[in-house]
């Protein structure tokens, strides 16, 4: 029986699984590590095509022929030129996709042409295509496509004693979705129900990054007369230092941003030197984190809940480890949220069960899938 994988086609990051013993097991890529960077460049010299974490690296000098986050993109009528070719959101997205697909051939050690792919359940039908021609573009038939946070769902396990209501609250680097989620059986077949959704595909990590990076460009502003914001290349190490200090403040309550060099200023260098608190961070953000609770909001009043009737929040994607994100989260459904799964790979194992069901592996328990559709 040939391998069916699970993808988690990320904004920021994307994710491979593979059922193993009736369990989903995430598969390493070739760097040896767990999720690849979505981001893909092309080299100076107009050879070769780096993608993943080799593409991250040289972002910063090679910032104009490097892409990022075109999952933005899916769906519209946007592209790139590099090199006088054309490149559109699908052609990109299908790079990233062909390496996942050959780190998971070499772990498989066979060939792999199907797979289920992931997508924010608020995408729409083109949004939705866009990402299926995508994996058709990179080789892979693609069988189906399910919404991330049903992904979350399958991960979390149907194999609960008692009915329960779950919401899953997925903020990753560039899209924010929640769905509210029944999980019971009938005549003992487990079936997962979507509830009710809303969301912001406009909204994710990325923000919080953008955040960070104007604060700087205005302290830096006020002590030197210097706008980075005209400079390209110092935009970009700003990009970098910014996700590194955001990542860094999920754990410490303040982080030194020390750049060297950062620009020129009359034949002299400038150096940025600045400290950001973690209560600073919170106000900077603090209005896209309300932002997220106003379709968190109106996913439980969809749903016909109030705080206090979710069993269990589930939290997905990177950005979800923000203390003030859990906090913000906490407060509106009246429960912790569940820290049992890893927010960064949930999504494609459960893309991964959804691949077992589908081949009819006999080691995963079937479950129905009951979702809500796309708008269109």
């Amino acid at each position: 029986m040939s391998k069916i994988i699970g993808i988690d086609l990320g904004t920021t990051n994307s994710c491979v699984s593979t059922i193993e013993n009736g369990e989903a097991i995430v598969i390493a890529n070739a760097e040896g590590a767990r999720t690849t960077p979505s981001v893909v460049a092309f080299a100076k010299d107009g050879g070769e095509r780096l993608i993943g974490i080799t593409a991250k690296r040289q972002s910063v000098t090679n910032f104009d022929r490097t892409i990022a986050s075109v999952k933005r993109h899916m769906g519209e009528d946007w592209n790139v030129e590099i090199d006088d070719k054309s490149y559109t959101p699908q052609e990109i997205s299908a790079f990233i996709l062909q390496k996942l697909k050959s780190d998971a051939e070499a772990y498989l050690g066979t060939e792999i042409n199907q797979a289920v792919i992931t997508c924010p359940a608020y995408f729409t039908d083109a949004q939705r295509k866009a990402t299926k021609d995508a994996g058709r573009i990179a080789g892979l038939e693609v069988l189906r496509i399910i919404n991330e946070p049903t992904a979350a769902a399958l991960a979390y396990g149907v194999d609960k004693d008692e009915d329960q209501t779950i919401l899953v609250y997925d903020l990753g680097g560039g899209t924010f979705d929640v769905s509210v989620l029944e999980i019971y059986d009938v005549d003992g077949q487990p079936q997962i129900e979507v509830k009710a959704t809303a969301g912001n595909n406009k909204l994710g990590g990325d923000d919080f990054d953008e955040a960070v990076i104007q604060f700087l460009i205005s302290e830096f502003k006020k002590g030197t007369g210097v706008d980075l914001g005209k400079d390209v290349q110092a935009m970009s190490r700003l990009k970098e230092a910014a996700e590194k200090a955001k990542i860094e403040l999920s754990g410490t309550g303040q982080t030194q941003i020390n750049l060297p060099f950062i620009t020129m200023s009359d034949g002299q260098p400038e150096h940025l030197d600045i400290m950001l608190t973690r209560a600073k961070f919170e106000e900077l953000i603090s209005k896209m984190v309300e932002d997220t609770m106003k379709p968190t909001r109106q996913a439980m009043k969809d749903a016909g809940l109030k705080k206090g009737d979710v069993d269990k929040v589930i939290l997905v994607g990177g950005s979800t480890r923000v203390p003030a994100v859990q906090i913000a989260i906490e407060k509106e459904t009246g429960i912790a949220p569940f820290k049992g799964i890893n927010p960064d790979e949930a999504v494609a194992m459960g893309a991964a069960l959804q691949a077992g069901i589908i081949a009819g592996d006999e080691t995963v328990s079937d479950v129905l899938l009951l979702d809500v559709t796309p708008l269109t």
